[in-house]
Parts: C-alpha cells; structure tokens; sequence
C-alpha cells in the first residue's frame, strides 16, 4: 500500500476533508490482502483493545508532535511509512495471545473461542499506513483496526465487546473503567524485563480484581488484626466477585 492511497493533509478547519482521509484510511485497511485467518465472531471471542501506542513505540513520534506540531508528525510518518515502528509494552503481550491463538486453531479448527485483537488509535489518518506497514512487517495477526479522529474510544470499546482495554493514557482507562469495561494504563518499564512472546503468563491479583474488594478494605481501615479475625470468620464463605 503507497501513500497516494491517503490524500493530503486537510486544513485543520476542513471537517470534510478530514472525515474522507478517515474514510480513505479505513477502506484501505479493510481492502488489504492477507492470508492470516480470519478474526472469530466477537460473541466467542475474548476481545482485547490495544492502544497503538502500547503496541509500538512511539515515544520519538510523539516528541516530534508535542514540540513541532501535527503537521510535521504526520510529515515524519509519511516519511517514515515503510519503516516499522518498534515493539512497543504490550508487543510481547500480544505476541504470546497470537501464539495461543495459533495452538487453538491446530486444536480445534473450527473453534471461535479466541483471542481477538482490536488496534486502537486517534492518530491521524495519513498515520494509519505505518500502522499497518509495521503490523504487517511484524506478521500480526490483527483484522480490526479502529481510527477514532480523536473521540472517546468507549462507543467502539462497546461496539467490539470488549473484555480487555490497555492503554498508556490513564484517563481513557478511567473512562472506560467506569463504563464497566476492564482497563489497564501499562507504562513502559525503567529496566529491561525479558518476556517471551510465544508463552502466555498472566497474574491476577485476588483483591479487588477476580473477587470483590471487601477484605482489602477492612485491612486498609481496621488493620491486619481485624483483618485475620474477619478472614477467620468468612473461612468457608466464598468471596463476592
């Protein structure tokens, strides 16, 4: 795909333009050929939305924004559209979900119960071929890519049945938090953790997260003596969820 698919950059005040480079963005993403399978219908899936930011790294692109502005942003990705962007702190994450995936399919082959993988990002339209470039330079198996133009992501998080969000803004996982959507602001780390991408380790915390806050709020207000007697108590009662 060349960059003579997404028209020019429009004038800041020409909604118009604007919604056609949107248009222009998706389509071309919609028509791309691939031989990856196919995404499973969202009802069986578990859906997972990753913010293009988590997926890559895109600290240097968004230096050049804060500091230059959007048009040179966007003139440094056109530049730069067939250079992949790097694994970002949620690739590894990623890569291991497809790597289940693929084990499923050997498995059961007519299966629907997977991971889905939903890309998400308010970026710029002309941005969206490095994107896609970089997704396919890296043999990512996503299939659904949603452009917001900068809106709230919590009507597509919905409209995708969303199980998961992961994203670097802490204020969008708030958002969609108190939409009864499960979120996470992942951070990049200060010293490099090895991960394996064809593995997949997940923790829970057991507070507040797979059961019901109850016991970490009595710790928090009465201490661990009260604590211990309450878990005492409640031994053989299961926790809320």
């Amino acid at each position: 795909m060349s960059a003579a698919e997404i028209k020019d950059v429009p004038n800041a005040n020409d909604t118009k333009g604007d919604d056609a480079d949107w248009a222009a963005a998706k389509a071309a993403f919609d028509n791309l050929k691939s031989k990856k399978p196919r995404p499973p219908k969202p009802e069986h899936a578990v859906t997972i939305a990753v913010s293009s930011r988590t997926l890559f790294d895109m600290a240097k692109e968004r230096k050049i924004f804060e500091e230059e502005g959007l048009e040179s942003y966007v003139a440094y990705q056109q530049q730069h559209e067939d250079e992949p962007m790097m694994p970002g702190v949620a690739f590894p994450f990623v890569k291991a979900l497809m790597t289940v995936n693929a084990r499923l399919r050997e498995l059961y082959p007519d299966g629907q119960e997977l991971f889905d993988i939903v890309l998400m990002t308010n970026n710029h339209a002309q941005v969206g071929v490095r994107l896609i470039n970089s997704i396919n330079h890296y043999d990512l198996t996503i299939e659904r890519f949603c452009m917001t133009g900068g809106e709230s992501p919590i009507g597509y998080l919905k409209a995708y049945m969303t199980n998961l969000y992961l994203s670097r803004s802490s204020g969008k996982v708030k958002e969609a938090i108190e939409e009864g959507i499960a979120a996470a602001t992942m951070f990049t780390a200060n010293k490099e953790n090895p991960l394996s991408d064809t593995q997949l380790r997940v923790a829970f915390d057991g507070d507040a997260v797979l059961f019901s806050d109850e016991s970490e709020i009595i710790v928090k207000r009465d201490g661990l003596d009260t604590f211990f007697e309450h878990e005492k108590q409640l031994e053989n009662t299961p926790w809320h969820r």
